[in-house]
């Protein structure tokens, strides 16, 4: 039988990773939270893409089912929950356990805020308009922010499910920005000057989000940039690591 390698999350650097599995002699199990991340995903001989969010349960039954080698843990920095859940299923059925990592990114002068309530504390104690890069699960945290429909723009991924969120918390829809990310240097510096953006809300993430673009633009578009911090520091490793250890493993 092949070996089956399951992979939670839909990261670009796991979405690197299940490419660079394309050749190996396996079976490989995607997990992704939604059917616009399984679009995400090119198909592939060996691979299997499941668009599904899983409770603890569920994960043990998979683990259960299919007996993976390895569970590699993809998702988000800030999807701590997840994570958490993962490592937990992976603990109780004895399946070894991969936290693929990505690296923090370079914040230089920006201001380090620990949470979205200290975010949203600090802009009622600011003027000027907010360009908000943080995606649609905590929009809601912003409708503190005093003034928000008339202060804040927003970015969030080219979904209904988003959009719907947004327009239905009360952001102007001529506020709102539909697109996948990460973002160029110029496009982000474009936006913020479209909407007058003081200041840019972010989360670190690393890199392959296109941090380093985001806190570059900020500071040629005259804004000010946020910068909520991740909740700890993780344990885990980073892309060649896993794959090193994936190669000398299950390679031909």
């Amino acid at each position: 039988m092949k070996p089956v390698i399951w992979l939670i999350g839909g990261t670009s650097e796991g979405r690197a990773l299940i490419k660079a599995l394309a050749d190996f002699d396996i079976k490989l199990f995607v997990s992704v939270a939604t059917g616009y991340g399984a679009e995400l995903i090119e198909k592939q001989d060996n691979l299997t893409v499941m668009a599904e969010r899983m409770n603890l349960e569920k994960m043990r039954e998979f683990i259960r089912e299919h007996r993976p080698v390895c569970v590699i843990d993809a998702t988000h920095p800030y999807a701590a929950i997840v994570t958490a859940t993962v490592q937990e299923a992976c603990a109780l059925e004895n399946t070894k356990y991969l936290r693929l990592l990505r690296p923090v990114g370079e914040a230089g002068d920006a201001i380090i805020v620990h949470d979205f309530s200290e975010a949203v504390e600090l802009l009622n104690h600011v003027e000027g308009n907010i360009f908000l890069t943080t995606g649609s699960k905590n929009l809601k945290d912003f409708t503190a922010v005093e003034n928000y429909q008339e202060r804040i723009a927003l970015r969030v991924l080219p979904m209904e499910s988003s959009l719907q969120s947004a327009i239905e918390l009360g952001y102007k829809p001529s506020n709102i920005v539909c697109m996948q990310g990460p973002f160029s240097k110029e496009m982000n510096v474009a936006t913020l000057k479209k909407f007058g953006s003081k200041f840019m809300v972010t989360k670190d993430s690393g890199e392959a989000g296109g941090f380093s673009e985001k806190i570059v633009a900020a500071q040629e578009a005259g804004a000010k940039i946020i910068v909520v911090g991740r909740t700890k520091e993780e344990q885990g490793a980073s892309y060649q690591e896993i794959l090193k250890y994936l190669q000398a493993n299950f390679a031909d």
